[in-house]
C-alpha cells in the first residue's frame, strides 16, 4: 500500500480518499484465504459442500467444523476465521430460537440473513472494532418461499444466489457453476454439481476425507451426510479420482 493511503489503513471508521475502507477488505481478503465452500439449490432443497483443508496427517478431521447446524430447517458454511463464524453461528442460533418462543414458527432464512449482516454491518461502522472476517452461505427451506441460498459478507451485504462459492477457489468454482447450473436438479444432482465445482476450485486436488456435504431438504431437517456416504458421491461424481 501506497504511504499516502496508510492514514487511512489504521480505522475502520475512515474512508480513503477514493471511498474505500480497507480494514472491510483486509477481511475480504481473509475469506479469500479460506477454505472453499459452496452450495447448490435443487428442487426442495439446498445442499451445502465444504473442503476441510487438512494440512497434517496427524489432524483428526472430524474436530475440524466448517458445517454448522443453525435451527432444523437452516444449515451454514462457512469459509475465511472459523472462530468469528462461530459467533455470527451462536447469535443466529440464538436468533432463531428466540423468533420460534416469541411467534410459535421457525423464523424465514431471509430473516436471520438479514439480521446477522445488520449485526455484521455494525462491525464496520464504529471505532474499537473489526470487521469479521468471515463469509457464511446459508441455506434453508422456507414453508412459503421454498429452497433458498444466501451469501453473507464481512461488510454487511447479502445476495441471494442458485449456487455460490466462497473461499480461495470461489473463481473456479462459480465458473463451473456459470456453465453448468440449471434449474430444477435433483438432490443427488446437486451434490453431483457441487462436488465437481468443488474439484474445480481447488484445482483437482479434492481430498475425499476433507470433505463434508450437509443438506436441508423440505420436510427433511438438516443434517450433514456419513462419511462414506460422502465418498460413494465423491467417487461417483469423479469417477474413482
Amino acid at each position: 500500500m501506497q504511504p499516502a493511503n496508510m492514514a487511512y489503513d489504521r480505522a475502520i471508521t475512515v474512508f480513503s480518499p477514493d471511498g474505500r475502507l480497507f480494514q472491510v477488505e483486509y477481511a475480504r481478503e481473509a475469506v479469500k484465504r479460506g477454505t472453499t465452500t459452496v452450495g447448490v439449490k435443487f428442487k426442495d432443497g439446498v445442499v451445502l459442500l465444504v473442503d476441510k483443508r487438512i494440512t497434517s496427517h496427524l489432524i483428526e478431521p472430524d474436530s475440524i467444523e466448517k458445517i454448522f447446524q443453525i435451527d432444523d430447517h437452516i444449515g451454514c458454511a462457512t469459509s475465511g476465521l472459523v472462530a468469528d463464524a462461530r459467533v455470527l453461528i451462536d447469535r443466529a442460533r440464538v436468533d432463531a430460537q428466540v423468533n420460534e418462543i416469541t411467534y410459535d414458527e421457525k423464523i424465514q432464512i431471509k430473516t436471520l440473513v438479514k439480521r446477522l449482516c445488520d449485526f455484521k454491518q455494525t462491525y464496520t461502522q464504529y471505532g474499537g472494532v473489526r470487521p469479521f472476517g468471515t463469509a457464511l452461505l446459508i441455506a434453508g427451506v422456507d414453508d412459503e418461499t421454498g429452497a433458498r441460498l444466501f451469501a453473507t459478507d464481512p461488510s454487511g451485504a447479502l445476495m441471494e444466489y442458485k449456487a455460490s462459492s466462497e473461499g480461495a477457489g470461489r473463481a473456479g468454482a462459480m465458473a463451473f457453476f456459470e456453465q453448468n447450473y440449471r434449474e430444477g436438479l435433483s438432490k443427488d444432482e446437486a451434490v453431483d454439481m457441487g462436488i465437481k465445482a468443488l474439484d474445480k476450485g481447488t484445482e483437482g486436488k479434492i481430498n475425499p476425507d476433507a470433505i463434508e456435504i450437509g443438506v436441508v431438504q423440505k420436510g427433511v431437517k438438516f443434517h450433514i451426510l456419513p462419511a462414506d456416504e460422502t465418498k460413494s458421491f465423491i467417487s461417483k461424481a469423479l469417477g474413482g479420482k
